[in-house]
């Protein structure tokens, strides 16, 4: 059976979730030898306006370069999550920062709460290192993209400097999707 997902990462604009998407696209489409698409949604703002980037990813040729319905969405935001998350499939999967997204959706989607943006600023130390903590968590939770591409990735796209605290936050996310797996 092909392999066939389609993935919805959303934010505010700022919070780094075209660069998340450019990383798992890259990561899937060249060290794991997949077809990709990625296409990216900014709101009116630059900066604080929604925004989101979906990455389809796929064993076979993509035939429709658009996300209809995600198998998994990651909100960041209340705002992210009340405005992607109403197509996502019913057997999917919702990654939610609950410190931030308060009341989650009544959906029979499975539901991950994970702390981002406190791993990032508490365990990490950078609270802009919560793309990356998400990155971290989205190869714990699924297998899509193996966790040495991803890091990978996002290994040599850090700034000169940044390689260390990178790696950090991807593992702190990665231990923290385990931890709520239970792995």
């Amino acid at each position: 059976m092909p392999a066939y997902y389609e993935i919805r990462l959303s934010g505010f604009g700022g919070q780094g979730m075209m660069l998340a998407g450019a990383f798992l696209t890259e990561a899937a489409g060249i060290y794991d030898d997949k077809y990709v698409v990625q296409t990216r949604s900014y709101g009116p703002e630059s900066r604080g306006g929604a925004s989101r980037s979906e990455v389809i990813i796929s064993s076979e040729p993509i035939v429709y370069p658009e996300v209809r319905q995600p198998d998994l969405v990651l909100a960041l935001t209340k705002e992210a999550c009340d405005k992607y998350h109403s197509d996502l499939k019913k057997d999917g999967i919702l990654i939610i920062d609950p410190d931030i997204v308060k009341k989650t959706p009544k959906i029979t989607a499975k539901i991950f709460a994970v702390p981002v943006t406190r791993i990032a600023r508490e365990e990490v130390g950078k609270e802009i290192t919560a793309n990356v903590v998400s990155l971290g968590a989205f190869a714990a939770i699924v297998d899509w993209v193996t966790k040495p591409s991803l890091k990978r990735v996002v290994l040599s796209r850090s700034p000169r400097g940044t390689e260390a605290l990178n790696e950090k936050a991807f593992e702190a996310g990665f231990a923290a999707g385990k931890r709520i797996l239970g792995k």
